[in-house]
C-alpha cells in the first residue's frame, strides 16, 4: 500500500512539474481530448485565445474558412499515432504556426498536444513585404514602360533628326546648281525626289546643259554618297577599250594583259557609275551594259565567270535615244532599262531667267582665279547676253565670261571683250523674228502686240511668284497700271502663283 501511494505522489509530482514546464512555455500549449474537448490550455494560450478549457476545440481553435472539416490535425494525429509536421493556419486574428504531438495520459486517455507559436508579425512583415514588392514592381513597370516610350519618342525623334539632316544636306547639294527659274525649281525638286532611291536614272539634254552636274547632286543626295562615284565618257574612247575600262579583263585576255584587272563595274561595286555619253556606244556593249542593270553581273573580257556587283547607274546623252531605237540603233530593252527615270535639263535659252545669276557667279569665279581688278558686270553686258541664243548652253556661257575676265584690260568688261560674234546673234535674232511673224502672221499689229505684252506680264509675274509689286518694279510700270493690264489680259495672280 504504501508502495502504490509512492508511486501516486511520484505521478502528481511529475504531473506538477509538467504542468510548471508548460505553464513557463512562451508558445501557446493546448491540450485536447479525443472528443475534441479542450483539457488543458497554458497561460500563454488562454492570453491569447481566451479561457477554452472544456470547450469544443472546433468552435474556437479552427481556421473560419475551413473549420477542421477537411483537415482536423487532432484527427489526424489521434488516427495516425504520429506527430504532424509543423504547418500554418489563421485562427481569428491570428496567424500561429502549430504542431501536434498524440500521447496517451497517465489515466490512459488519447491526449493531443498542439503546440502553436504566434506568427501574426512575422505574417503581417510577408505581406507588409509581398505588398511592397508588388508596389515596386508596379513601379519598376511603370518606370521601364516610361524609359520605353520616351527611347522611342528619342528613337522617333533621331529618325527625324537624321530625316531633317538627309534634307538640310540634300538642300544645300542642290542649292550648288544656280538659277531660281521655274525649270530649275523643277529640276532640284526632281532630284531630290529620286536621289535616295537605286533606280537608275537617264539624264537628257544638250551638251553644256550640266548633265554631269546633275549627276553628281544625284550622288551627293543618294544613300551611296559616302562610296564610290566613278564618271565614264563612252564617247572618249573606242569600243574594245571601253569593254576592257568598264568590265576588266582577266589575265591572257589580249597580248598586253599580264595579270587580271578589276573593271570599273568591279571598282565601283556598292557605289554609283556615271556613263556620260550613253546613247554612242556599240551594240555589243549595249548587249553587256544590259545584264549589269538586269542580273546586277559582269563577266570580265577574257573570263566566262560572272561576278555580281551592287551599283547604282546613272547615264547621260545629248541624242534621242527613242529616235535611236526607232532606227534600230539602240536596243528597246536597254533603253526601257534605262529610262526608269528619265531627268530632262532644259537649255540656257529656255531658262534666260537664270543667266544673269549663272553670269555673275562666273564672273566671281574667274575674277578671283584671274587675280583681275574687275568692280561689276554693266548692265550693256547683261543685255548683250540675254540677246544670244547659246546653242552651247551653260558651258559656252562659262566660256564667254572665262574668257572676258582673262582678256579684260580695264576694271570693266567691254562687248569686245565677250567675244561673241554679231552674226550669231543676229541669226538668233532673225531665227526668232521668223518664228515670230509665222505664228502671227495674220493677225494684226496691235493684236501681236497685245498678246506679246500679255506673255510678257505672264512671264514676270511667273518669276516673282505673283508679287505684283516686284513685278511692276521689274518691268518698269506703275503698279495700278500693271493691275489694269493684269485684269484686262484676265490674267489671275492667285492661280499662276499655284502654277
Amino acid at each position: 500500500m504504501s508502495g502504490y501511494l509512492k508511486a501516486n505522489d511520484e505521478v502528481d509530482r511529475l504531473a506538477r512539474n509538467w504542468t510548471t514546464l508548460l505553464d513557463n512555455m512562451l508558445e501557446l500549449v493546448v491540450l485536447i481530448r479525443a472528443d475534441y474537448v479542450i483539457q488543458y490550455m497554458n497561460p500563454s494560450a488562454i492570453s491569447t485565445f481566451g479561457d477554452l478549457r472544456q470547450k469544443q476545440c472546433y468552435d474556437h481553435l479552427c481556421n473560419a474558412d475551413d473549420r477542421c472539416q477537411n483537415n482536423c490535425p487532432v484527427k489526424q494525429a489521434v488516427g495516425e499515432k504520429k506527430k504532424i509536421e509543423e504547418k500554418e493556419t489563421r485562427i481569428g486574428d491570428i496567424s500561429v504556426a502549430y504542431t501536434c504531438v498524440p500521447f496517451r495520459g497517465y489515466l490512459g486517455d488519447n491526449l493531443v498536444m498542439l503546440v502553436m507559436r504566434d506568427i501574426t508579425q512575422r505574417v503581417q512583415h510577408e505581406l507588409e513585404l509581398a505588398q511592397f514588392n508588388n508596389n515596386l514592381e508596379a513601379v519598376l513597370s511603370t518606370k521601364i514602360a516610361e524609359l520605353n516610350e520616351t527611347e522611342r519618342v528619342q528613337e522617333k525623334l533621331f529618325q527625324e533628326i537624321n530625316v531633317l539632316k538627309t534634307k538640310l544636306r540634300n538642300m544645300s547639294h542642290v542649292d550648288e546648281m544656280i538659277g531660281s527659274s521655274r525649270k530649275m525649281r523643277d529640276l532640284r525638286e526632281m532630284i531630290e525626289q529620286v536621289a535616295a532611291s537605286d533606280a537608275t536614272i537617264l539624264i537628257t539634254g544638250e551638251s553644256g546643259t550640266g548633265k554631269e552636274l546633275v549627276a553628281n547632286m544625284i550622288q551627293k543626295c543618294s544613300e551611296r554618297s559616302d562610296k564610290h562615284f566613278l564618271k565614264v565618257n563612252c564617247n572618249a574612247i573606242n569600243d574594245s577599250l571601253l569593254e576592257s575600262e568598264l568590265f576588266g579583263y582577266e589575265k591572257g585576255a589580249f597580248t598586253g594583259a599580264a595579270s587580271s584587272r578589276k573593271g570599273k563595274f568591279e571598282i565601283v561595286d556598292g557605289g554609283t557609275i556615271f556613263l556620260d555619253e550613253i546613247g554612242d556606244i556599240s551594240p555589243r556593249m549595249q548587249a553587256a551594259l544590259l545584264r549589269v542593270l538586269q542580273n546586277g553581273e559582269i563577266i570580265r573580257v577574257g573570263g566566262n565567270k560572272p561576278i555580281t556587283v551592287n551599283l547604282r547607274v546613272i547615264a547621260a546623252t545629248n541624242v534621242d535615244l527613242a529616235r535611236k531605237v526607232q532606227d534600230g540603233s539602240f536596243r528597246l530593252d536597254l533603253f526601257y532599262r534605262l529610262n526608269i527615270i528619265n531627268i530632262a535639263v532644259p537649255p540656257l535659252r529656255e531658262r534666260k531667267d537664270d543667266l544673269v545669276d549663272l553670269t555673275i557667279h562666273f564672273f566671281k569665279h574667274y575674277r578671283q582665279a584671274f587675280k583681275k581688278n574687275l568692280d561689276f558686270l554693266p548692265e550693256s553686258i547683261i543685255n548683250r547676253l540675254l540677246l544670244h541664243d547659246w546653242p552651247g548652253n551653260v558651258r559656252e556661257l562659262e566660256n564667254v565670261i572665262q574668257r572676258a575676265v582673262l582678256i579684260a584690260k580695264n576694271s570693266i568688261i567691254t562687248e569686245q571683250d565677250l567675244g561673241i560674234a554679231a552674226t550669231a546673234s543676229s541669226s538668233g535674232l532673225c531665227d526668232y523674228m521668223k518664228q515670230v511673224c509665222e505664228q502671227y502672221g495674220r493677225k494684226s499689229l496691235k493684236e501681236i502686240v497685245s498678246e506679246f505684252e500679255k506673255e510678257v506680264i505672264l512671264r514676270c509675274l511667273q518669276k516673282n511668284d505673283a508679287n505684283v509689286q516686284l513685278a511692276a518694279k521689274e518691268l518698269k510700270v506703275g503698279k495700278t497700271g500693271l493691275y489694269s493690264k493684269i485684269k484686262n489680259y484676265g490674267l489671275n495672280p492667285k492661280m499662276i502663283k499655284k502654277m
